[in-house]
């Protein structure tokens, strides 16, 4: 891993002001996934789910001043704390980076105001923003709008298949959430819907992807599990109170499946998940 690279990417954004050693860890996570896609000087490369640009920095620094990066996100500006996306995209926009970075916020990618030439990108990125979607039918969708405009997929997201005892609290957590919005119509969670690797390859295919190299990588510094868990909770009670036409056995079972997550968080050693990536033509 190049340590300079790192520096340099992380000196270009507003999180690591705050705390540069989440972010330098967070960094590298992210580098380690674009080397493995093949992120090259110069390319073109649409992310959807951009967020406050922890993955835009890096394919920014990799494709170099003559390539582009184009982010999108649904979310509003305001959305994200301590720093807001747009905040955080300003920051980047304003540094040694920004000049081949773009950004749209509140912007459907399946909108039909949404267009681009065909197969004008390079790349096209979803890196650990899947779950962020509304259903199975939604991910199908946008893969095959991307397959108009990329010529390559780039995948990424926490891999549901459990390694080592200490990934369990952290799958717990996102299976908690993913339980909720089963009873919501909207949502501003960060676990709308959980796909396993093996669910988003099938979507990919049927999309007409075609899954050509996979890995599975493991961060353990990254941060991610103890958020999830301590995001579930501090607002567990916020949602089963939102939820009118839960039934009473399932609630039970969400409070059994919290009290063991509580447990584990008093208790155990707490470690992230790995993810899961693949690149498709």
């Amino acid at each position: 891993m190049n340590k300079d690279a790192i520096e340099y990417i992380i000196n270009c954004m507003a999180a690591s002001e705050a705390n540069s050693e989440i972010q330098r860890i967070q960094t590298e996570h992210r580098l380690k996934l674009a080397e493995f896609w093949g992120i090259s000087e110069g390319s073109k490369v649409l992310e959807i789910g951009c967020g406050q640009g922890d993955t835009t920095a890096v394919l920014a620094y990799l494709v170099g001043e003559k390539g582009l990066i184009h982010g999108i996100d649904i979310a509003s500006p305001d959305y994200g704390a301590p720093i807001t996306l747009e905040d955080s995209i300003h920051y980047l926009k304003e540094s040694a980076l920004g000049n081949q970075i773009k950004v749209q916020f509140e912007t459907n990618i399946l909108s039909p105001e949404v267009d681009f030439p065909k197969g004008y990108f390079d790349f096209v990125v979803l890196s650990h923003s899947s779950w962020y979607l509304h259903s199975f039918e939604e991910l199908h969708d946008i893969l095959m709008q991307l397959k108009k405009w990329g010529k390559t997929l780039c995948f990424a997201e926490w891999d549901t298949r459990i390694q080592t005892d200490e990934q369990v609290p952290h799958f717990l957590s996102v299976l908690i959430q993913a339980q909720y919005e089963c009873f919501k119509n909207t949502s501003l969670s960060n676990v709308r819907t959980l796909f396993t690797p093996m669910d988003v390859k099938k979507i990919a295919e049927d999309a007409g992807w075609n899954v050509l190299k996979e890995t599975t990588i493991y961060s353990p510094a990254l941060q991610d599990g103890e958020w999830e868990i301590q995001h579930v909770l501090t607002d567990y009670s916020e949602e089963l109170n939102a939820v009118s036409d839960m039934p009473s056995k399932f609630q039970n079972l969400l409070l059994s499946e919290i009290k063991l997550l509580d447990d584990a968080m008093r208790n155990s050693v707490i470690k992230p998940m790995s993810t899961f990536a693949f690149i498709a033509k």
